[in-house]
């Protein structure tokens, strides 16, 4: 009779760390899940805004990089009256006094530096997800495990509990994302 009893509460006690388990794992998965959607948004918040940082410092940096060019080429254009070489001058001496401004308040304010600031966050990002998709697929393996094995199949069956897929690279994931396209959008 004790033996009998032993058995059941072994048994019981087997049945509860198993359903425990299965539900840790499914957890798990969801948990995993999750990491990805967050990489995700952050990639959809971070990217637009980087890149619209970027092609606008690099609008300002260009425009006047190409302002004060057209200035000096005009004021060597020679046939100018005097006046008019003066007014060039003054606007030439303004956009350089902008451009040096800018530089001595924000030395690292430079377009290469925007895009390597880009490009680092990028990876970054990029690296982020594909770590996340590696730990969900993990944890989908996992859980698939414990449900497809004995005994946790005969509790999965009870809960009905399904296997779940792996993430896969679709088609579209496998192209090259186009930093052209993104800067021309």
């Amino acid at each position: 009779m004790i033996l009998a009893a032993l058995i059941i509460v072994v048994l019981l006690i087997a049945g509860i760390v198993i359903y425990n388990s299965l539900i840790g794992k499914k957890n798990q998965v969801t948990n995993a899940f999750s990491a990805i959607d967050v990489m995700l948004k952050k990639r959809f918040d971070l990217l637009p805004n980087l890149i619209e940082t970027v092609k606008q410092y690099t609008k300002y940096e260009g425009d006047l990089l190409s302002k004060v060019v057209e200035l000096r080429a005009q004021a060597n254009a020679g046939n100018l009256t005097n006046d008019q070489k003066l007014n060039l001058d003054k606007q030439l001496t303004s956009s350089v006094k902008g451009l040096m401004v800018t530089v001595e308040n924000y030395p690292d304010l430079k377009a290469n530096q925007n895009f390597l600031q880009l490009q680092s966050t990028w990876a970054e990002s990029e690296e982020q997800i594909a770590a996340a998709r590696r730990t969900y697929n993990a944890a989908v393996t996992d859980y698939n495990d414990a449900i497809m094995m004995f005994p946790g199949s005969i509790f999965a069956g009870m809960m009905n509990y399904q296997p779940m897929n792996v993430l896969a690279n679709t088609e579209e994931e496998r192209k090259n994302i186009s930093a052209k396209e993104l800067f021309n959008s």
